[in-house]
């Protein structure tokens, strides 16, 4: 039975977030209990998230009445690779790195019949992240009723 390519929860969730970030792109900070029930996702899981998000410089948070978060820059400024590489790290081959780094000094290198084709597969995983903006992810988007 074939797997389908996987994307963490984190990750889509992280996702799901940040389009709805810049669909209230301009309209001041939003906060994470209306994002939590505009997407159904649990606020608590949203709260860890965005957490990363703000170490990577993606959203910026106000404390207080009428606090919550809003993305640090234009959403056609934000590729979802960027939102990608906060939330899950580098984007690379898994079959081809060790604990999260890439394996310099494989046994399998040179020669490996199979590197390229991890690599490759990264590199246009890579590039079609790269080429999608928040603008074009917040416009495509549907919102969810409630």
């Amino acid at each position: 039975m074939a797997t389908a390519f996987h994307v963490s929860t984190r990750g889509e969730y992280g996702m799901r977030l940040m389009v709805d970030l810049a669909r209230h792109w301009g309209q001041g900070s939003v906060s994470l209990h209306a994002v939590a029930l505009r997407e159904e996702l649990p606020e608590a899981y949203l709260e860890q998230l965005v957490a990363a998000l703000r170490r990577s410089g993606l959203v910026t948070g106000k404390r207080g009445a009428g606090g919550g978060y809003m993305l640090a820059r234009e959403p056609r400024a934000i590729s979802a690779g960027d939102i990608v590489r906060a939330l899950e790290g580098p984007i690379e081959p898994q079959v081809c790195t060790a604990e999260g780094s890439p394996v310099l000094n494989c046994d399998r290198q040179p020669g490996c019949a199979t590197h390229t084709v991890w690599v490759r597969l990264q590199s246009t995983i890579a590039v079609a992240l790269d080429a999608m903006d928040l603008a074009e992810r917040a416009r495509a988007a549907q919102p969810v009723a409630g």
